[in-house]
């Protein structure tokens, strides 16, 4: 058995991880702001919403959102579990009908210790991955390369989502 470690590298996201800007919680404020294709909303529910990431670990990387501002999980009704994951099934779906990837990550960071960027607002991640998504770009140079543009896959994401959810 070996002692070598193994360690995930995500240096791209520095710039959000340490950014000290007072302010609100986002996933309070952008569901309010009603401007859903410029805050990256996809699809709201009664419970939830679904957003794109800003800062993606991939293209297409997805959050779904309950709107009770809660750190905990075990804070959750039913409901708003059942929807969550209706919705994190629905951006599954999508993804893989737009974008073909090799698989997923699909998860939840509790806690800022746990590598939450906002602690205070539990949320879950959709993160499409294919073959060959880690290159040499964020190990050299500290870049990670989207490979499209995050308005794009909005659309199409938006649209796929729209057609599944009835709108």
């Amino acid at each position: 058995m070996s002692n070598k470690k193994n360690n995930l590298w995500a240096p791209w996201r520095n710039i959000y991880l340490t950014d000290k800007s007072e302010g609100g919680c986002i996933f309070c404020e952008k569901p309010d702001e009603n401007k859903d294709r410029d805050n990256l909303i996809l699809l709201r529910g009664t419970f939830s919403f679904v957003i794109m990431n800003l800062f993606p670990y991939n293209s297409g990387h997805l959050m779904v959102v309950p709107y009770k501002h809660s750190a905990n999980l075990e804070e959750l009704m039913d409901d708003e579990i059942l929807e969550i994951r209706k919705f994190i099934n629905m951006s599954v779906a999508s993804i893989k009908q737009i974008m073909s990837p090799a698989g997923f990550n699909l998860g939840v960071n509790m806690g800022k210790f746990s590598g939450a960027g906002i602690a205070e607002h539990i949320h879950f991640h959709v993160v499409p991955r294919w073959i060959g998504d880690t290159n040499f770009m964020p190990v050299i140079s500290n870049t990670k390369v989207i490979s499209e543009f995050l308005f794009d896959t909005y659309d199409k994401l938006y649209n796929c989502l729209s057609k599944m959810e009835g709108k």
